[in-house]
C-alpha cells in the first residue's frame, strides 16, 4: 500500500477532551459509525484516564485508528497536560498523526452545527485571575471550515470588550462555561478536515495552550 493510499484511507480515529474535570472521547469512521461519551472522573482524571480509553475503543482496536485528535486548551492546567501526553503517547507508540485542536475551535464548530447561517463566531472562556481566554472564527460554507480570525488570546475583560467593539464584521458572542467535554466530537470533526486536506502533524507537534502560567509570578 502506498503512502498516499495509506493516508487517506480512513479507519477510525479518535478524540480526547480532558480540558475540564470532565473526560470526553469520541470514536468515528466517518461514514455512519460515531460514538462519544463524557465522564465526570473529577481529580481521578489522571489516574483514570487510560483505563477509560482501553474499555472505550472496544471493539475496536489501536491497530484501527489513523488518527487521533485531542483538545489542546485552553482550560483547566493539570487535565490540559494529561490529555495532551496522553495523545502524544498514543500518537508515538501507534506512529500516528495527532491534532491539536483549540478548545474555544471545538465549541465555535458546535454552534455552528446548531446554526449553519453563522459567520462570524466569537468565543470567550473565563479564565484565572479574572482574565478571559477568547478567540474569532468565521465560517466559510462554501469549504465547510472554520477561517481562524483571532487566535487563542489572554485578555483583560477591558481588552477583549475593546477588542470587539473594534470588530468590523457582525459576530455572534458564544460563552464557553460548562460541558466542554461534550465538544470532543467537534475536535473529532475539526480534525478530520484537516486530515482531509492531507495534514499529517507529528505527535510532537502537539503541544498544549495554556495561556496563563498555573501560578502567578
Amino acid at each position: 500500500m502506498t503512502t498516499e493510499t495509506k493516508h487517506f484511507t480512513t479507519k477510525y480515529a479518535l478524540s480526547l477532551h480532558t480540558t475540564t474535570p470532565e473526560l470526553g472521547l469520541a470514536i468515528s469512521n466517518f461514514s455512519g459509525e460515531n460514538r462519544s461519551q463524557v465522564w465526570n472522573l473529577g481529580r481521578d482524571l489522571s489516574s483514570l484516564i487510560h483505563q477509560y480509553l482501553i474499555d472505550f475503543i472496544k471493539p475496536q482496536t489501536w491497530a484501527d485508528l489513523s488518527f487521533i485528535a485531542v483538545a489542546k486548551g485552553p482550560g483547566g492546567f493539570t487535565g490540559t497536560r494529561i490529555g495532551v501526553v496522553a495523545a502524544r503517547t498514543l500518537g508515538q507508540q501507534l506512529d500516528i498523526p495527532i491534532f491539536a485542536i483549540s478548545t474555544l475551535a471545538a465549541v465555535a464548530w458546535a454552534e455552528v452545527g446548531k446554526s449553519p447561517n453563522l459567520k462570524t463566531i466569537a468565543v470567550e472562556m473565563p479564565a484565572q485571575r479574572g482574565q478571559i481566554f477568547a478567540a474569532i472564527y468565521q465560517f466559510e460554507p462554501d469549504v465547510s471550515k472554520l477561517k481562524v480570525c483571532l487566535s487563542d488570546t489572554v485578555f483583560t475583560p477591558e481588552a477583549w470588550q475593546e477588542t470587539l467593539a473594534n470588530w468590523n464584521t457582525n459576530y455572534q458572542l458564544i460563552q464557553a462555561k460548562s460541558g466542554l467535554a461534550a465538544t470532543v466530537t467537534s475536535i473529532l470533526e475539526l480534525a478530520n478536515l484537516d486530515w482531509q486536506e492531507g495534514k499529517y502533524p507529528n505527535w510532537s507537534e502537539a503541544l498544549p495552550y495554556y495561556g496563563q502560567h498555573p501560578v502567578e509570578i
